[in-house]
């Protein structure tokens, strides 16, 4: 029989509880990870280590407060692009990726081409930001700015 290819092998209720606790804590100590989800230390390890190496677990990072460092105002944007090709799409992706302000972009399907998730430190800084940036990416045709007046949840949380 053929070994089987670590990469392919399933999540188990152990992985989830650990990938649970992870997302909780991920500067959890490899001891108190053990003990939250009933394993050996050495276990626990191993455990944590392939979750990595197969790149269910992609890293790890600190969450910020975007009022303390001047980035209070979170605006959701939908772009329309003036068309809808292969190389239009390559050279507004290549910008946005070079752009701080925009903390996610996705290419969509329907009305639109894509939506971004953009952090700012108010109104006059969007502004600036759809002015001189957003606009002048290749490109962009139209643009609707959808400004978030309460986040009612955030998380980055998966359920597992």
């Amino acid at each position: 029989m053929p070994a089987a290819d670590s990469k392919n092998l399933p999540i188990d209720d152990v992985d989830r509880r650990l990938l649970r606790v992870l997302q909780e804590d991920g500067r959890i100590t490899n001891q108190a990870l053990s003990e939250r989800c009933g394993l050996s230390p050495a276990a626990c390890f191993d455990r944590v280590k392939r979750l990595r190496e197969r790149g269910v677990i992609s890293g790890y990072t600190a969450l910020l407060d975007p009022e303390k460092l001047d980035q209070a105002l979170l605006i959701f944007i939908e772009v329309l692009l003036d068309r809808t090709t292969d190389d239009v799409f390559a050279a507004f992706a290549g910008h946005v990726q070079r752009v701080p302000q925009v903390l996610e972009c996705h290419m969509v399907a329907g009305g639109f081409d894509y939506l971004l998730k953009v952090r700012v430190s108010d109104m006059a800084a969007y502004r600036t930001f759809l002015g001189e940036i957003l606009t002048a990416m290749p490109g962009v045709r139209e643009t609707r700015t959808y400004a978030v007046l309460e986040e009612v949840k955030l998380t980055t949380r998966l359920p597992v």
